[in-house]
């Protein structure tokens, strides 16, 4: 059996999908954000005349790029987007969120028809260590396999996978085609995505490659160029929001603040629950999200920090009062 399982935490609402015990695949969305296929209200601020593209200010204040305008929609007119990609915070800069102008009103919606969020099952928790092992993975970037590893980043232009290992090239890019479609599912990658392959010599090595790649992915809508001659592989697919490990590499603070959190609703007993983090995590804990952790657990919450933990380092323990 395969099902998409909801665990809505403090701070966030996590996805997975899970089959015969192993996590398969991952969303996460912080409540509150943009997500593709939302509905809003806006107000077209900025067109050019004849062209069919634009930005719209929505209701909180953020901008968004719209495509497909009407001729007869003009700036300060009020109407309907309809988001196709949530923003998408980089180092430095933030890709607007992409929209679509509607004609008449359409009812907002939470989530995309279809999507986890809509479809998947809603459980008070998940099975102790699947979240964890999907955040650490992403954390780190970096997927193990036997032979080798890939690690993949995040750039303003793609994300880009690496190989390597310690096999002949043509078995080290066959071995990692597993952890590539494993991490492509398990960080939740869309957009334009680049695979750096060994070099491989001959064409037929490069085929037997682009042959179990192309397998691999049969159930993943995209489009991938062949390997080139350096081993390079391009693949383009549906970018509707961030990815976890573009979470990571802009926000990890805060990834780490709410799996704090997590980690001390997890802790079982009466008392106190206290929570030591790093300093730069306390900054990051909003009273609200400190409400519902006591409203959750039913305990007070004292929180003490230590310079020496590393962000991702929590310690969540049950005192006396």
């Amino acid at each position: 059996m395969t099902d998409w399982l909801l665990e809505y935490g403090i701070g966030e609402n996590r996805a997975l999908l899970v089959k015969n015990g192993e996590v398969r695949a991952a969303k996460l969305q912080w409540p509150g954000e943009l997500i593709a296929g939302q509905s809003t209200s806006a107000t077209l601020t900025e067109k050019r005349s004849g062209a069919r593209r634009g930005f719209a200010t929505l209701p909180n204040g953020t901008l968004a790029l719209v495509d497909h305008l009407p001729d007869d929609v003009t700036e300060g007119m009020q109407g309907q987007l309809h988001i196709v990609r949530a923003p998408i915070a980089e180092r430095g800069r933030l890709k607007l969120a992409q929209a679509r102008w509607l004609d008449g009103d359409l009812p907002a919606r939470q989530a995309a028809p279809g999507t986890p969020f809509e479809v998947g099952k809603r459980v008070p928790k998940f099975e102790a260590g699947l979240w964890e092992e999907v955040w650490h993975a992403a954390s780190s970037g970096q997927l193990t396999f036997a032979g080798g590893a890939i690690l993949c980043s995040v750039t303003p232009a793609m994300t880009v996978i690496d190989i390597d290992g310690d096999l002949p090239a043509r078995e080290l890019a066959l071995a990692a085609i597993p952890a590539i479609v494993q991490a492509l599912h398990l960080f939740d990658i869309g957009g334009n995505i680049g695979i750096d392959f060994p070099t491989l010599q001959t064409k037929a090595d490069r085929r037997a490659v682009d042959d179990a790649l192309a397998l691999a992915l049969g159930d993943w809508r995209h489009e991938r160029t062949s390997m080139n001659g350096f081993g390079f592989v391009q693949l383009v697919s549906r970018l509707t929001g961030p990815s976890l490990l573009h979470r990571f590499a802009t926000s990890r603070v805060g990834l780490s603040a709410r799996a704090a959190l997590r980690c001390a609703e997890r802790v079982e007993g009466a008392g106190v629950t206290l929570l030591t983090i790093h300093p730069a995590l306390k900054a990051k804990l909003k009273p609200g999200w400190l409400d519902d952790l006591r409203r959750s657990t039913g305990r007070d919450v004292r929180i003490e920090t230590d310079p020496g933990l590393a962000l991702e380092a929590v310690n969540a323990q049950i005192v006396s009062v």
